[in-house]
C-alpha cells in the first residue's frame, strides 16, 4: 500500500467518525444551521428586510420569510452584482456561479466564503466514505478526470463570474493536484466537442482510476475512447473501478456504460448544485443519498401536490416521512432564503436521512391532471430496458394535444436507441403499463378514455447533442429536461430528423 493510499484510509476512518455524530443528531443539527444563519444575517439588506433581530424560532422564520424562486430573489443579486456589500450575506460574494435557469434564462448564484468549503468537501467526503466502506484504496493512486465547464472564470465589479464547475476547478486539493485531468489548457477548451477529443488524446494512455462527470457526457467520451482504440474502457484502463455522476439518474445509461466499459465498476451518486452540495451516496448497497445536514443549509420541505396551493405547509426534517414526493427548500450560508431549487426529493430512509432525486417541480407533465413526475418515466424506462434488452442515448415525453379528428391526445416519448431489437409498439405498451401501475392519476386518465396510451418517436443518432448544440448548452452540467408540459423541446427533437 502507498504512502497516499494507507493516507487515504486514515483520513476516511476520520471523516466518517464525524460524519456519524451530526447522523446521530439530525434536529439538533439543523437547529444549530438555523441559528447560525439568522444570527449571521442580521444586518445584511435581506436580515433588515425581514426582521431577522425578531426571529426567535423557526416559525418566526416561516411567517417573515416568503418561498422564493430565483426570480424573486433576483433584485438582492443583481444589487450584489453592481459590487454592494452586506446584501444577502455580510461582505460580498466571492463568485457568482452562472447556471442556466429552466424558467429563468440565466442565473448568477452567489458563492461565500462559508459556503464554498462545502462544495469542495461533499465530493471529498463522498469519495473518503467509499474508501473506508469498501478499502479500496488504490483508486487514489491512479488518475482521476472530472468532466466539467472551463474554469476560465470573468470579473465584475470585483466579484468572479463562472459555472460552477470551473469555479471549483480552482480549488482541489494539493494532494490530488497531481492526479488530476485533464490538463488545465484542455480544460480550458470552449467547444465540447473539441474538449472530448483532446482529453481523449491526454488520457489514452493514462493510468485512469476514477472518472467522473453527468453521464449523458461521459457517455460521449467513452465512445470516443472506443472508436479511437477499439477497446472496451475498462480494458484500455484495467484499473477503473469508480465511476463518480450527478446531475442525471444513472440507470437509463447503466446498461450502455457496462457494454462500454466490458465489466461493472464501482459508482458514487452526487447531488450537487450551484445552490449547495446537498447529498451523497454513503453507501453502495443503500437506496438514497445521505442529506448533509450540517453543511451551512437550512431544509424545509412542501409536499409537491400541495405547492401550488395559496399557503402550503412547511415541514422541517423532523416531519419528513418516507415515499413522500417533496419540494426542497433552502436557506444557506451563501445567502439564499426560502429558497426554492426547483427539485422534488423522496425520503428512502429517516436513520439516516437519505433521499432520491425525483424529479423537477416544473418539470412535470399535468396536461390533463396526471401530475406523472421524473422518477416515474425514469422508472418506466428503466424496467423496459431490463425487460427487454435494449439501451438508449437520452430520452424525453412531452404531452400531444394535436391529434387528428376523433383521436386522443396522449404521451410521446421521444427515444434515441443505441440498440434496439424488439418493435416500438411493444416496448410503449409495457412504457404504458409500468407508468399506470405507478401513477393512479395516468390510470384513471387512460381508463376514462381521456388520453390514449402514449407513443415513441425513434431519433436518429446525436439528435439529443444537435439539439443541445444549437441551443448552446452542450457539454458541461447541461442535461435534457425528462418531461415538459410544452412541446418546445419535442419540437427541435423532432426537425433534427428531416
Amino acid at each position: 500500500m502507498s504512502i497516499k493510499a494507507f493516507g487515504a484510509k486514515i483520513f476516511a476512518k476520520t471523516i466518517e467518525l464525524k460524519i456519524s455524530l451530526w447522523v446521530k443528531q439530525p434536529e439538533v443539527t439543523q437547529k444549530k444551521v438555523f441559528e447560525n444563519l439568522i444570527a449571521k444575517a442580521q444586518n445584511t439588506q435581506f436580515g433588515k428586510d425581514h426582521d431577522f433581530d425578531k426571529i426567535k424560532s423557526y416559525s418566526d422564520f416561516a411567517k417573515m420569510v416568503p418561498i422564493r424562486d430565483y426570480e424573486d430573489l433576483k433584485p438582492y443579486i443583481d444589487k450584489m452584482m453592481l459590487g454592494e456589500p452586506d446584501i444577502l450575506w455580510p461582505g460580498k460574494p466571492l463568485y457568482l456561479a452562472k447556471t442556466s435557469g429552466t424558467t429563468s434564462g440565466v442565473k448568477y448564484i452567489p458563492l461565500t466564503e462559508e459556503s464554498l468549503p462545502n462544495h469542495i468537501r461533499g465530493a471529498r467526503n463522498a469519495i473518503l466514505c467509499y474508501i473506508n466502506e469498501t478499502g479500496n484504496t488504490n483508486v487514489v493512486d491512479g488518475k482521476m478526470i472530472f468532466l466539467q465547464g472551463s474554469p476560465v472564470l470573468n470579473e465584475k465589479n470585483g466579484i468572479k463570474l463562472g459555472r460552477l464547475s470551473g469555479i471549483v476547478a480552482h480549488f482541489v486539493p494539493k494532494y490530488l493536484q497531481k492526479n488530476r485531468l485533464p490538463s488545465w489548457e484542455v480544460n480550458c477548451i470552449d467547444d465540447w466537442e473539441q474538449k472530448v477529443e483532446a482529453i481523449v488524446d491526454e488520457t489514452v494512455s493514462e493510468n485512469m482510476t476514477i472518472i467522473s462527470g453527468i453521464p449523458s457526457w461521459v457517455q460521449m467520451y467513452f465512445e470516443r475512447l472506443n472508436v479511437k482504440t477499439g477497446k472496451t474502457v475498462g480494458a484500455l484502463f484495467e484499473n477503473f473501478d469508480l465511476f463518480i455522476y450527478g446531475g442525471v439518474n444513472y440507470e437509463p445509461y447503466r446498461h450502455k456504460f457496462e457494454k462500454l466499459i466490458g465489466r461493472k465498476v464501482d459508482s458514487i451518486e452526487l447531488y450537487p448544485a450551484s445552490e449547495g452540495f446537498f447529498a451523497f451516496q454513503d453507501k453502495q448497497d443503500e437506496k438514497g443519498l445521505l442529506l448533509l445536514l450540517n453543511s451551512g443549509i437550512f431544509y424545509e420541505f412542501i409536499k409537491a401536490d400541495e405547492f401550488f396551493n395559496e399557503n402550503p405547509k412547511r415541514l422541517t426534517i423532523g416531519q419528513v416521512k418516507l415515499n413522500v414526493n417533496y419540494v426542497m427548500i433552502i436557506s444557506t450560508n451563501a445567502g439564499l432564503w426560502g429558497y426554492n431549487v426547483g427539485d422534488t426529493v423522496m425520503f428512502t430512509s429517516l436513520e439516516p436521512y437519505r433521499i432520491i432525486v425525483s424529479g423537477r417541480i416544473k418539470h412535470f407533465i399535468s396536461a390533463f391532471g396526471e401530475h406523472v413526475i421524473g422518477k416515474e418515466v425514469e422508472q418506466a424506462m428503466q424496467e423496459a430496458m431490463d425487460t427487454y434488452n435494449f439501451s438508449i442515448s437520452e430520452f424525453t415525453v412531452a404531452p400531444q394535444l394535436e391529434t387528428p379528428e376523433g383521436e386522443l391526445p396522449y404521451h410521446e416519448w421521444l427515444i434515441e436507441f443505441q440498440d434496439r431489437s424488439t418493435p416500438l409498439e411493444e416496448i410503449a405498451g409495457f412504457l404504458d403499463e409500468s407508468l399506470q401501475k405507478q401513477n393512479s392519476y395516468y390510470f384513471d386518465l387512460i381508463k376514462g378514455k381521456v388520453l390514449q396510451p402514449l407513443k415513441i418517436t425513434s431519433l436518429k443518432k446525436d439528435t439529443f447533442n444537435n439539439h443541445m448544440k444549437l441551443e448552446g448548452k452542450l457539454g458541461g452540467q447541461n442535461k435534457v429536461p425528462r418531461l415538459a408540459n410544452d412541446r418546445k423541446i419535442a419540437q427541435s427533437l423532432i426537425k433534427l430528423q428531416a
